[in-house]
């Protein structure tokens, strides 16, 4: 081996040593016709992962399965039979106890999503839909162009410009009770419409003066504002017992940020702007007088 490699005999055997401490089973077989083999029945793996990368795609394909209802139901659990399967032995001894003690939390939703499958495909396509979509306050059939599906807070979300709104909005996919790709004909006509709107959009971006946002937070309230997906990087601890969040509020989202403090109650505290402590003092003493009596 050492003549045909064109290599040291001492290098040949630090690479059987090697091979060895990795887990493929070599034997040697002294006299004539001997040499290192492999024990029979042995097949190379075809993926070699090291135990961080073992490790990284078992974590992500456990979150996935803590989903209730989400793409690909079946596949989640025999991709993650046939990956440990294919793991050394060695490597899985490795990883169990880090397994044992991380995860991924992904709260325990009880809703179902029929036409996520669906929703994933004409995204993917970038093709138009009519749906009829279940809100808080309305049920209506909407026009939908998806962008964007994600998974967060153990629900999934569709980014999708929406015709009626004539803007770009984030839809519960569980919300979606019915669904059907629209013509060719019929998409050409609001693909104009959607054209048209972001072109206006893009040019009035700047038109409207966002509002700067600071509260203080306690340690449950700081837990919470993590969650949200547009705010959650600005939150910063400041002492042991304090933490606050600061960041730009656009116009469009002044609602959200009204309802957003007022559910945190006393785990949050808005230093500003002044006009954000008035109406939440508002709702409070309107909450307050509705269960006076």
């Amino acid at each position: 081996m050492a003549d045909k490699l064109e290599v040291s005999k001492r290098t040949v055997l630090r690479d059987m040593q090697a091979l060895s401490e990795m887990g493929v089973p070599l034997y040697a077989v002294s006299g004539p016709g001997g040499g290192y083999r492999l024990m029979d029945g042995y097949r190379l793996a075809p993926l070699q992962l090291t135990a961080d990368e073992a490790l990284t795609l078992l974590l992500a394909l456990d979150g996935m399965t803590k989903y209730s209802d989400g793409p690909f139901q079946q596949a989640r659990w025999t991709v993650t039979d046939k990956i440990r399967s294919a793991l050394p032995e060695q490597t899985l001894g490795e990883i169990a106890p880090w397994l044992a003690h991380i995860g991924l939390e992904v709260p325990n939703r009880p809703t179902r999503t029929p036409h996520l499958n669906a929703l994933m495909k004409y995204a993917a396509e970038g093709a138009w839909l009519h749906v009829l979509y279940r809100s808080q306050n309305y049920r209506r059939y909407l026009d939908l162009r998806p962008a964007r599906i994600y998974a967060a807070h153990g629900f999934w979300y569709c980014e999708a410009y929406s015709h009626q709104h004539e803007e770009t909005r984030t839809f519960r996919v569980d919300r979606i009770e019915e669904l059907a790709a629209l013509t060719p004909e019929e998409a050409a006509g609001l693909e104009g419409t959607a054209a048209r709107q972001e072109s206006v959009g893009n040019g009035n971006a700047s038109s409207g003066q966002a509002v700067r946002i600071l509260a203080k937070l306690t340690y449950r309230g700081a837990l919470q504002a993590e969650q949200d997906h547009d705010i959650g990087h600005f939150v910063r601890q400041t002492s042991d017992e304090e933490w606050e969040v600061g960041f730009d509020c656009p116009p469009s989202e002044w609602n959200w940020a009204i309802s957003f403090f007022f559910r945190l109650g006393l785990d949050a505290e808005v230093l500003e702007p002044r006009l954000l402590r008035d109406l939440l003092r508002q709702q409070a003493t309107d909450l307050m007088e509705r269960y006076e009596a």
